[in-house]
């Protein structure tokens, strides 16, 4: 059945009719400035007890449904800050304009933070992982975030049920290759981050085109100070590597500052086995190649980032945000190794091939945006403006001898590429929100524009050849430009809740290749709704649809035609044909005491942009291309636990059962199209412990299955992989000391497989995922002065309910 999703939807539960009403309004502190995230509750006035709670949204502004007619208690409350209680008499919709709180910094310096707890908010468009003062914000960012039930890790890319995740920091997108993020985010102390939001299908806010989004939120101050931070790390592997890093915070009464600056030398090894087998027309093995490459890198790089907020009054915020990744002299050696046999497994020649690449990489982005506060409570407008500019140059040679089964040498083959690429990419954007009864609304508009031009040019410098090879060299210019428009509807009725989004964008792309003479232009309008509906069942469990349309555009570099080679018979291709693939995202959540969560998705991925590799069996070459495949699907059944099983073990478990198809056309074979398909089971298991009393030592283990997965026309192999940590806190918290194992087992990598109709091909690739690594971090400062989320914030409720 192509649509399963629509026969859940015919199992909804039918409404249950009864009076309620809702309370709305703000959260603010004495200076009038929002405090995101605030805890607000509503109390029986005879004991006390909770009756309702919720957080806050990022501007302050909160919305209590579902109250049935009585006279309450409303409490607000924030970490450092003084909670206030206000009484209620409920007889209709209330708005109560904002609470104010005031700050109460003698506290701040009486609290223990020992042994805090995550804590997981089902919201209605995303899940919020709340971290900040717990131990499952111990160790770098990118701990953090594979820590986060829903994400995935595989090799350097950050996935969400299959999909590469877009990377947002503070709700502003990343623009960073999956190497740099993870780099930046490695040398980025988890102790900065306040949650983090996994949005599998984003709102209409949102760029189409993002797929599933991780957004970081940082800490801030709540007191006027300064803190920061040195980080720095040893790592043992094949080789060993190291790495520096700071970070500091300011904060003052109308100006807020951060910056971070990571600096990662690294020498780094990977083998990887080749195998192929060439067919004739009759399917038979004629020649079996077998080749192992030897893949040296040397590398210096760096990221600078830097945040500067500023409040000139009440209602006016100015945010600049600035990030830097530079890294000069990239080197990567390949050694190759080919040993070549015919059918009968006669060895027929050998082939020796070393190749050098030589990369440097600048990465400069700057962000400006400007949020106004309105007259009305909780509405605002903002402004944004950002910039990117990408620049990078490679330069490579490699040399190929082939010798006869006696050794004696045959010929010689030698090339040499200069490749270079820049890119700009210019966007503004607007945004107007405003609370409505029993929700808000929101709209805004965007325009971006992306300028990439790149070059490469083919030596061939064997004698007999001339020097330069015109039909291996080419520049292509890529221009993209895209106008959206989007609007937004949020509405809360007591036990449901619905937010209804549309977006339209309109999008013009032009690729050239001088080369080829060949002009792609594409020019379309599309439409991509959005939908979430919800349902309380009862006090803490909750029930959820969601769906969206997106869009997966073809990047700049896919539809560059460029060949980039490892030798002669082994290169990877852009394909200029490609075009935009248009998706269909369901998810049907069931959440238990905001502990268990159950998620069936179904995706229809439509024309999928797939990485496919070929062999041409006449030729004898491998290569690798981006194709429009002719459809694809994935569904699967996701069920995470994440809870703390004592006040000292924090437990998280994440399962999914998966099944996920590619058909794509079979170029090089006789047969006109291929379906790969796959199903599949993925485990995480991670516990986090507190072994003393003081919450001094902590330690964290995780164990990862994957059964296996689909990666182009390759089937890959099951992976296992066993981390292990431990920490300890020194000085008061001030400095702490990690050890960390990964890949125990060492066999986190798994074997990729091509085998079909006159297709049979391997890859094994066995990088450093085995490793250990010592870090020491020293805090300085009013280190302790951050807001909090989670546990904290319930212990805050708590002394106040005793007072």
């Amino acid at each position: 059945m192509r649509y399963p999703i629509f026969i859940i939807l015919g199992l909804l539960p039918v409404l249950i009719y009864g009076q309620s009403f809702s309370v709305s309004g703000s959260v603010r502190d004495a200076d009038g400035k929002s405090l995101p995230f605030a805890n607000v509750i509503l109390l029986q006035v005879s004991d006390s007890t909770q009756v309702k709670g919720i957080s806050a949204d990022e501007t302050g502004r909160f919305v209590l449904s579902g109250i049935k007619p009585d006279i309450y208690y409303l409490q607000a409350a924030y970490f450092g800050y003084r909670s206030v209680l206000v009484g209620l008499d409920i007889r209709r919709d209330l708005e109560i304009g904002a609470i104010v709180l005031e700050p109460d910094v003698e506290w701040l310096d009486e609290v223990l933070l020992l042994g805090n707890q995550p804590v997981i908010e089902r919201k209605a468009d995303r899940l919020v992982f709340n971290v900040e003062n717990t131990i499952a914000g111990e160790g770098n960012a990118y701990d953090v975030l594979r820590r986060s039930p829903g994400v995935i890790v595989t090799g350097e890319n950050l996935e969400i049920r299959g999909q590469q995740a877009t990377v947002y920091f503070n709700n502003r997108k990343v623009q960073l290759s999956q190497e740099e993020i993870s780099e930046f985010l490695t040398g980025l102390s988890g102790n900065t981050i306040s949650a983090i939001e996994v949005i599998p299908n984003p709102p209409a806010s949102y760029e189409a085109e993002d797929g599933p989004i991780l957004n970081i939120r940082t800490t801030t101050n709540v007191a006027p100070g300064y803190k920061g931070s040195i980080r720095a790390q040893a790592e043992q592997s094949i080789f060993p590597k190291y790495g520096l890093g700071t970070g500091h915070y300011f904060k003052g009464d109308k100006l807020s500052f951060f910056a971070n600056y990571t600096i990662n030398p690294r020498k780094e090894f990977s083998r990887s086995d080749i195998g192929i087998r060439f067919k004739d027309p009759a399917n038979t093995t004629y020649a079996d190649w077998q080749t192992n490459n030897d893949i040296t890198t040397r590398s210096w790089a760096q990221q600078a980032t830097a945040i500067l907020d500023y409040t000139p009054s009440e209602k006016d915020l100015f945010n600049l945000t600035a990030n830097a990744s530079y890294s000069p002299n990239k080197q990567i050696r390949n050694e190759v190794f080919t040993v070549m046999r015919d059918g009968a497994g006669q060895l027929d020649s050998t082939l020796v091939n070393e190749s050098e690449l030589d990369d440097d990489l600048i990465n400069l982005s700057a962000d400006l945006s400007h949020e106004r506060r309105l007259k009305k409570d909780g509405a605002f407008i903002k402004w944004n403006a950002h910039y990117t500019y990408y620049d990078f140059s490679r330069q490579q040679a490699g040399a190929s001898d082939y010798f006869d089964p006696s050794g004696n040498f045959l010929r010689t083959f030698g090339f040499s590429t200069d490749a270079r690429q820049q890119i700009d990419i210019y966007t503004g954007q607007f945004d107007f929100y405003t609370p409505i009864k029993n929700g808000n609304f929101e709209t805004g508009v965007r325009a971006s524009a992306i300028r990439s031009n790149s070059a490469i040019d083919y030596f061939d410098v064997n004698n007999s050849q001339p020097p330069f090879d015109i039909a291996l060299s080419d520049e292509f210019e890529y221009n993209e430009d895209v106008g959206a428009i989007y609007a937004s509807l949020y509405q809360d009725w007591g036990k449901w809740s619905l937010k209804l989004g549309l977006r339209g964008e309109q999008t013009e792309v032009e690729a050239r290749s001088l080369a080829l003479n060949q002009i792609n232009n594409q020019n379309y309008f599309e439409l991509f709704p959005s939908l979430f509906l919800s349902r309380k069942l009862g006090e803490e469990n909750s029930f959820t649809l969601d769906y969206s349309r997106r869009i997966t555009r073809p990047k700049y570099s896919d539809l560059n035609p460029f060949r980039y080679f490892l030798n002669e018979n082994d290169f990877d291709e852009g394909n200029p044909n490609l075009v935009p693939a248009f998706s269909h995202n369901f998810n049907l959540n069931l959440s238990i005491k905001d502990t268990y969560f159950i998620d069936f998705y179904y995706r229809d991925n439509g024309a999928y942009i797939s990485r496919i590799t070929f062999q041409d069996n006449l030729n004898q070459t491998l290569r690798e291309i981006k194709q429009n495949v002719l459809e694809s699907t994935s569904y699967g059944l996701d069920l995470t636990l994440a809870t703390s099983l004592t006040p000292k073990w924090y437990v998280y478990f994440y399962n999914s059962i998966f099944y996920e198809d590619e058909t794509f056309l079979a170029v090089e074979s006789p047969i006109e199209q291929f379906t790969n398909e796959v199903s599949g089971y993925y485990g995480n298991l991670s516990n986090i412990f507190t072994l003393s009393k003081d919450g001094s030592w902590k330690a964290d283990t995780s164990l990862t299955y994957l059964t296996g997965f689909l990666y182009g026309s390759f089937q890959v192999s099951e992976m296992i992989t066993l981390n292990a940590g431990i920490r300890k806190s020194l000085w008061n918290n001030r400095a702490t000391f990690s050890l960390t194992a990964e890949d125990l087992l060492r066999r986190a990598n798994g074997t990729y497989v091509s085998r079909y109709s006159n297709q049979d091909n391997t890859h094994f690739s066995r990088p450093e995922t085995q490793f250990v690594r010592l870090s020491f971090t020293y805090n300085f400062g009013n280190f302790r002065l951050s807001n909090a989320d989670g546990d904290i914030q319930k212990s805050e409720l708590q002394r106040l309910d005793n007072e």
